[in-house]
């Protein structure tokens, strides 16, 4: 299998299937495309012969594409039933199906003004936006209610125990909370850590802090560096 994403520092979206797959040991070649939004571009023009999206990540299976976070997320829960990648509970499923389902169509507050930039160091960002835009503050609440009360239910250390589909889904927004300095209830802060703890998600910050390519559109709040 291939796995097309964009840059590690950016691309929140090709973070959940790579992590997803890296942490359960589900073997793939990576394929990287510097992010572009020119339909002339070299991203789009590469994308255009695998995906009619446009838009990364895609999965190709011996031929076959399947595009979109939670298209991935399904396709490889059914091509590995043994990894258990949704919870084994089948109201836990649900449950952890309703939360991916939240975080793909909503949050578009906290999405638009904590964009996933792992390489920066933003704290004062966090603070102001969190102050200043009640949407974004909303977002943020909604995201501690909805972990906390799996913490809750499952006792940690993951979402729902053990490593799941969720986890890799909400690993942009730990990814965040870190890059802004968010301040976080004790349990959402040890989750935070505890994600960025994972093996594999240490080498895709790696890899981000090791890209040192500047995209002004993916960055609201720095200017490119000059030399």
């Amino acid at each position: 299998m291939q796995l097309y994403i964009g840059n590690k520092n950016y691309s929140s979206w090709s973070l959940r299937p790579w992590l997803l797959m890296t942490q359960s040991g589900i073997q793939f070649e990576e394929i990287k495309l510097r992010l572009a939004f020119n339909d002339e571009s070299d991203f789009k023009k590469t994308l255009a012969q695998v995906a009619p999206s446009g838009r990364v990540p895609v999965l190709v299976d011996e031929g076959f594409a399947v595009w979109d976070t939670l298209a991935i997320a399904e396709y490889l829960a059914e091509k590995y039933p043994s990894k258990n990648l949704w919870p084994i509970q089948p109201l836990a499923r649900a449950r952890a199906r309703s939360l991916c389902a939240e975080m793909h169509s909503g949050f578009g507050a906290l999405r638009s003004h904590f964009v996933m930039n792992i390489e920066a160091s933003l704290p004062e960002i966090g603070k102001r936006v969190l102050a200043e835009k009640p949407d974004v503050a909303r977002d943020f609440e909604r995201i501690v209610q909805m972990w906390e009360k799996q913490f809750d239910e499952h006792g940690g250390p993951f979402l729902f125990g053990a490593f799941s589909i969720a986890d890799a889904y909400f690993a942009p927004v730990c990814s965040r909370f870190a890059t802004y300095a968010v301040p976080l209830p004790s349990r959402v802060a040890k989750y935070v850590e505890h994600i960025h703890s994972l093996p594999s998600m240490q080498a895709w910050v790696r890899d981000a802090k090791a890209e040192h390519d500047f995209i002004a559109d993916d960055e609201p709040y720095r200017t490119a560096p000059t030399h």
